[in-house]
């Protein structure tokens, strides 16, 4: 056997340094050829350098940004399934290695495959927990609906970092799925009083306003950020509009039901086929809506109610007083309902008899249309929005 003097092993230990440093250095050239490539939209040639990178340095942060980008580069290509197989080969060569695991994760997110997400991010914390890897294992919960397990990974990085706004954040992220919005907002003020201009605090604030029906706040909130972060203000403009309970805001002036006649007005007087005793006369009243309503709620019947409208003195029927024994009754469902969603309109039809001595009468300003339906979105309608008189208008 030879032996390797001191010299020698000086020398062979110098050649090894001078090697890896050289492999290091092309495994950061290729990462830089590949981005060229991913740039052009030459994605397959892309991920052949990336990959390259790799193999030249496979266990250095070289390595770790190369998986990255292969895996964005398959994505691109609208191969996802190769991009995650490419990061599971990856963590195959480097298990230990926590970027690995929170990579994958970090893409399994991004394809709302939450809960493999979770399994990868309980595996970067467990080898490194770091602010970061426990910050993003909460986020990881809160899309699973683990919101215990997410305040705890938050609690944990507010105490590694009591500074940082980020955690003040994710506990008023976890606080408002919870339904638990006053202390949400009190964690998003937190986030606020650390980093004044920590907009994405803002936007969740906004957010948990809508939820709790305060749409005037939370609208005051997207227009603040209109000028600071347009997309957040954007997004934040999106959800009030979902959230907020849709409203019957006004009815037009073609409807054929004359709503404006006073009480004690003929049956007749509604229209000239209405002269001859038991006839009747089919109306509409065609109301507007603030937003765009499910077509199937607005056209099912039993959503409707039409009647008599109650309350007390002016905007009781008949004036709340003794209503005649020629008052003619309203059939109570509508005949048919037509929705229009390029206008957000639905035309109500409904019927109006004559008696059967023909000298009916009725209050056509207290007659009361109700809506009990939902919005595109399954949001009910707004309870102080969802009637309408002649008299009073909407109310």
């Amino acid at each position: 056997m030879t032996s390797i003097s001191g010299a020698g092993a000086d020398a062979l230990f110098s050649s090894m340094q001078s090697n890896s440093g050289s492999l290091e250095y092309y495994a950061g050239k290729s990462i830089e050829r590949g981005l060229d490539l991913y740039k052009k939209k030459e994605y397959s040639a892309a991920v052949s350098a990336f990959r390259m990178s790799i193999s030249l340095d496979p266990t250095a942060q070289n390595a770790v940004n190369a998986a990255q980008y292969m895996s964005n580069s398959y994505l691109a290509m609208g191969d996802s399934q190769s991009a995650i197989e490419s990061l599971k080969t990856f963590i195959g060569q480097n298990s230990t290695l926590d970027t690995a695991h929170a990579n994958l994760a970090q893409f399994l997110f991004s394809q709302d495959r939450y809960e493999e997400a979770v399994t990868e991010y309980e595996k970067s914390v467990e080898l490194n927990p770091s602010e970061g890897n426990r910050y993003a294992l909460g986020q990881a919960y809160l899309q699973t609906g683990e919101t215990g397990k997410a305040e705890e990974q938050f609690m944990q990085v507010l105490r590694m970092s009591p500074d940082d706004p980020a955690p003040h954040l994710g506990l008023g992220q976890t606080y408002a799925r919870q339904g638990r919005y006053d202390i949400a907002i009190k964690e998003f003020e937190a986030a606020l009083d650390k980093k004044w201009d920590f907009y994405d605090a803002y936007a969740e604030m906004g957010y948990a306003y809508a939820d709790m029906g305060e749409i005037d706040t939370a609208q005051g909130i997207s227009e603040f950020l209109e000028q600071k972060a347009p997309e957040l203000a954007d997004l934040l403009s999106r959800y009030i509009y979902k959230a907020d309970p849709p409203k019957i805001v006004m009815t037009y002036a073609n409807s054929t039901f004359p709503h404006y006649l006073p009480a004690g007005t003929a049956v007749s007087d509604l229209d000239s086929e209405l002269s001859t005793a038991g006839a009747s006369k089919l109306f509409f009243v065609k109301f507007q809506f603030d937003k765009e309503m499910d077509r199937e709620s607005v056209e099912e019947t039993t959503q409707w109610t039409i009647g008599r409208a109650g309350g007390f003195g002016a905007s009781k029927y008949n004036y709340g007083r003794a209503i005649p024994s020629t008052e003619t009754t309203v059939q109570r469902l509508p005949d048919y309902v037509s929705y229009d969603s390029k206008n957000l309109t639905a035309t109500v039809f409904f019927k109006i008899y004559q008696n059967s001595t023909g000298d009916g009468t009725i209050d056509p300003g207290h007659i009361e249309f109700s809506f009990r339906g939902m919005d595109r979105f399954d949001q009910k309608m707004d309870p102080e929005k969802d009637q309408w008189t002649g008299f009073s208008g909407v109310f």
